[in-house]
């Protein structure tokens, strides 16, 4: 049987470890998935210390050492932070790299976000998974082959699990992640240059215990210790089956 493999395409390096790290390492270590992340930027106006390029170096290798923890892979498409656009460049890389990757499920951030780059994020993504599959989205110029039908497609909770107006914004259903919560810390406190700037721009100190806190928040709404709160892409041409709900549980409200 081919191994499988998920893409989580992120704006940030850092937002999968907070929002979705968990699933990926219960697939990782439950299933035997190829793991794959990806950020649309380096991070790269994620500091008052360091100056673009640096930061951005900096969170590339912090990046690649989370996705490591979990036996995956970190890629990054070199837009730049609040600069993440819906442009004709863009979209090209995002359908490349799933082209490149192949996997069976994607996940991006939610429609509504506090950040315009995860709004923009869900945007190219969304389109980039209706066209991989189209041979001439990119005819002549792709590099590999196109997919062979549209991935399974879900949205992370925003965090917070609000939208811009502090309205809630319920997920659709929820996977526990408690076996793998020291995991999807471990991921995140791997991202060791953002402790100065969540704190000074964000107001938040100990990142790694505010994942969790939010994480147990999930968690009590579907009566399991921790949880990631997931909605489905179920517009026409996508798959309509659960597939991670199938392979990890999948938790409803009540």
């Amino acid at each position: 049987m081919p191994t499988h493999s998920i893409l989580a395409v992120l704006a940030h390096p850092d937002d999968a470890e907070f929002l979705c790290a968990g699933v990926l390492a219960r697939l990782q270590r439950e299933h035997g998935w190829n793991v794959h992340i990806a950020t649309m930027t380096p991070g790269d106006c994620g500091s008052t210390e360091y100056p673009p390029v640096e930061i951005a170096w900096l969170r590339r290798k912090e990046g690649a050492a989370a996705a490591a923890l979990i036996h995956g892979h970190y890629h990054c498409l070199e837009e730049r932070d609040l600069r993440v656009v819906y442009t004709e460049p863009a979209l090209e890389k995002v359908v490349e790299l799933l082209c490149q990757v192949r996997p069976s499920v994607v996940i991006t951030h939610s429609p509504d976000d506090y950040h315009m780059d995860h709004e923009m994020t869900h945007k190219l993504v969304r389109a980039a998974t209706f066209a991989a599959p189209i041979p001439n989205f990119l005819f002549g110029r792709h590099s590999r082959p196109p997919l062979e039908h549209i991935p399974h497609l879900y949205y992370c909770d925003p965090l917070g699990g609000e939208d811009i107006l502090g309205r809630p914004i319920q997920p659709g259903f929820g996977v526990d992640i408690s076996s793998v919560i020291d995991v999807k810390g471990d991921m995140l406190a791997a991202h060791t240059s953002q402790r100065d700037w969540l704190l000074r721009h964000h107001g938040v100190d100990d990142y790694v215990d505010k994942m969790k806190e939010w994480s147990a928040k999930t968690g009590k709404t579907f009566g399991v210790g921790f949880a990631e709160g997931f909605r489905q892409h179920l517009g026409h041409s996508y798959p309509h089956n659960n597939l991670l709900g199938e392979l990890l549980g999948e938790l409803k409200v009540g």
